[in-house]
């Protein structure tokens, strides 16, 4: 999946489609899901042009990389999720259901999760 530079989060980034951040650091966002799976359902986005955990792991520098790291954890705590536990996942690619080609992670909590995957029959 290539890097499509108008994708949704890009043009967030942007500032041409208002987000309600809920975290900003030098090199990540964060914001709440549009479409929440979850109690709480928050987006964490580098702010460079990564596709996915694949690539940015390969091509960002040290500092994005712990930046970002630290921004999952920053918003997990400040939302609230941690005591209780929650879910981070981040999809790659069509077998995934990835849908915007921009790396982002999803913190899913508030709630019992159930399983993450169904058996395989």
């Amino acid at each position: 999946m290539a890097y499509d530079p108008n994708n949704i989060f890009a043009r967030i980034l942007r500032g041409e489609i208002p987000a309600k951040l809920v975290h900003e650091t030098a090199h990540s966002i964060a914001f709440n899901d549009i479409r929440p799976q979850a109690p709480v359902h928050i987006l964490v986005i580098p702010r460079g042009a990564y596709v996915s955990w694949d690539d940015f792991s390969q091509q960002a520098s040290d500092a994005e990389i712990a930046d970002f790291v630290r921004a999952v954890g920053d918003v997990a705590r400040a939302a609230g999720v941690d005591a209780g536990g929650y879910r981070l996942f981040a999809n790659h690619g069509a077998h995934s259901h990835q849908e915007v080609p921009h790396l982002h992670v999803h913190i899913t909590g508030g709630r019992p999760l159930g399983p993450l995957l169904m058996p395989v029959d």
